[in-house]
């Protein structure tokens, strides 16, 4: 039974992508709950069924009332003992099974399936952005979206159905109802109705907003926490324990604030409604014993009077609470769209096709690229790597380098010009296959908070068990893995290695990121200071596994050791976005230039950083 219900809806269903999702709430929603619109129908009518039911089981205490008092128990039970054994039946039986349907479809059917879709489907679209998309904002603000968007769309439904539906139908039930005994008691009703709708507008109007801006706060609080927590040794580095205490102060107290107008909404809302239901049950129970007391109605309309105005006091409430709740959540889900609706800049040509890699020639042509700020970056630089040429990339912070490997990966669109590899502009075939035929070793390797084997086989998911430990010994990294362990006691190649490879020390992340790149094997291959991060003894070791890996590939290395670069075919000097000077390492100490003064300057290996000298990247 219940997996009949959990299984109504595919929450990963296929679905058409779209690079521009609605921004505004309601369009946004409705294309999200195609897949739930038939359950919803249903929902709706077995949400009418059960208040219905409610009410008639009122309109009969009424009636009931009315038989008892128009005879002796024998006579009442003679007449209408085959009614009374059908209504105790029907209660019995039937209702628990209306009832158990409308929950399951709700609970079991539409709550978990629902939420799921929609994180799925967040997740996916947020995925897609690019990386600079990413750098402009805290991970944890975004993630908080990912993770508070979803159930407060799962909260704004379940209201729909629970509380929504019920309770408007159920006002209409008590409305007929009451006009049905005499129609002059339907009239307090309807007077309290308006004052009713007038107070849950003003809640609305006002609940809707300040859920929004408390919902951003806490968003905000998150993403200052996480940024301290995923920093943790910068803090401590620089005993900058009070000072972050006073960064995330500011974001918590403005969180504070925020929930504080958020709370004298509901306070000002449940005042109100507590005087409102008291007029409602003055009005109709008071209107009810006038007209008991004139002869024109009964005992059991008095009753029933009495009854379903007392219920209907317990439920403003509860319905009251639905409705901003319904709000608040949807004002949730309003803040979420900011991240989650964000159209995705970086896209593939309409017509691109997998890179066709032959040679792994890479032709830049006038390229240029500024952050949109004018300066910066790279300026109409243009040269070309010949197949399977090792080329170094030297020059101070800022000079350009990290942008042309971020262009040569397409993290961003050029601003002008284009990178063409083996004839074919990048920016026309698909994003996937480019970065297929790229391997790259960062200066900072961050490791996905997983085993050390699914860490390896990041670069070839379907490589072998055999194949990962070679790239492994080749990198230097067999044995210190064998050695390894977690807190829950996984070893070797099962232990996790923290969030972004933290339990390891920098030499070690560094080696498994090159286990990583040898097992993928792709025939371009960027180093980003590649070595940085290991000793001299373990990169002297390792030096011959680099040089075995260039074998046969297009290389670029960045270095600021310009030792370990000394042996490129070429060295590219860049300086304020454009190539200063060209050549081999010879040829560029011979030209007396800036490679020949950075070298002069070097310390142990690294550039100069003498006042003369600008800080290198």
């Amino acid at each position: 039974m219940f997996r009949y219900f959990e299984n109504l809806v595919d929450p990963y269903v296929e679905y058409a992508e779209v690079d521009a999702p609605p921004r505004r709430l309601w369009p946004f929603l409705r294309d999200y709950s195609r897949p739930f619109r038939r359950v919803f129908v249903v929902a709706a009518v077995l949400s009418i069924i059960v208040a219905a039911v409610e009410v008639g089981l009122i309109y009969y205490m009424g009636r009931i009332v009315d038989l008892l008092s128009g005879g002796s128990p024998g006579e009442v039970w003679q007449a209408h003992r085959f009614e009374l054994i059908a209504i105790a039946l029907f209660i019995v039986f039937l209702r628990p099974v209306v009832q158990g349907l409308d929950v399951m479809l709700l609970n079991n059917g539409i709550l978990p399936n629902y939420g799921t879709l929609f994180r799925w489907r967040a997740h996916r679209q947020v995925l897609r952005q690019s990386v600079g998309w990413f750098e402009n904002d805290f991970a944890g603000r975004i993630a908080n979206r990912i993770m508070q968007a979803p159930p407060a769309a799962g909260e704004a439904v379940f209201q729909v159905f629970d509380a929504l539906t019920f309770s408007l139908a159920y006002l209409i039930g008590a409305a007929v109802l009451l006009a049905e005994a005499d129609l002059r008691l339907a009239v307090p009703l309807l007077i309290w109705f308006g004052f009713y709708v007038a107070l849950v507008r003003w809640t609305v109007i006002h609940v809707g907003p300040a859920s929004q801006a408390a919902s951003d706060a806490r968003s905000m609080t998150t993403g200052r926490v996480v940024d301290s927590y995923a920093n943790i040794h910068s803090v401590k580095l620089f005993a900058h324990h009070d000072r972050e205490l006073e960064y995330a102060k500011e974001a918590i107290e403005e969180t504070r604030r925020t929930f504080i107008r958020e709370m004298r909404v509901f306070t000002i809302m449940d005042v109100a409604l507590t005087v409102l239901n008291g007029l409602l049950i003055v009005g109709v129970v008071g209107w009810a014993f006038v007209l008991w007391m004139q002869g024109t109605a009964s005992v059991g309309v008095v009753a029933a009077a009495t009854a379903l105005t007392l219920r209907l006091n317990a439920m403003t409430g509860w319905i009251m609470w639905a409705v901003s709740t319904f709000f608040r959540s949807l004002g949730i889900v309003a803040e979420g769209l900011d991240t989650i609706a964000q159209p995705i800049t970086l896209l593939d040509a309409p017509d691109a096709q997998p890179l066709q890699l032959r040679a792994g020639e890479i032709a830049v042509h006038s390229l240029s690229h500024h952050y949109g700020r004018g300066s910066g970056g790279l300026n109409k630089v243009s040269f070309t790597l010949k197949p399977g040429e090792k080329v170094g990339l030297v020059g101070r912070s800022g000079a350009g380098k990290s942008t042309l490997v971020k262009l040569l990966l397409r993290f961003y669109e050029p601003e002008g010009g284009r990178i063409e590899i083996d004839g074919q502009d990048i920016a026309r075939v698909t994003q996937d296959s480019l970065r297929a035929q790229i391997g790259m070793v960062q200066q900072d390797s961050s490791l996905l908070h997983r085993s050390v084997r699914d860490n390896i086989l990041y670069g070839r998911p379907d490589a072998s068990e055999a194949e990962m430990i070679a790239a492994a010994r080749r990198a230097e990294a067999h044995d210190f893995i064998l050695g390894l362990q977690d807190p829950e006691g996984r070893r070797g190649y099962a232990a996790h290695v923290g969030e972004r490879g933290v339990k390891l020390s920098g030499g070690q992340r560094q080696r498994i990121a090159l286990a990583r790149v040898i097992l993928k094997d792709a025939p371009i291959l960027v180093l980003d200071e590649a070595t940085s991060a290991l000793d001299s003894e373990v990169e002297a070791a390792i030096q011959d596994t680099l040089y075995g890996m260039m074998e046969g590939k297009t290389v670029i290395a960045i270095a600021h050791r310009l030792s370990t670069i000394a042996r490129m075919d070429r060295i590219l000097v860049l300086e304020d976005g454009t190539i200063a000077e060209e050549g081999s390492h010879a040829a560029l100490l011979a030209r007396g230039g800036l490679y020949a003064g950075f070298w002069a300057r070097q310390s142990g290996g690294f550039l100069g950083t003498d006042p003369d000298a600008k800080a290198v990247s």
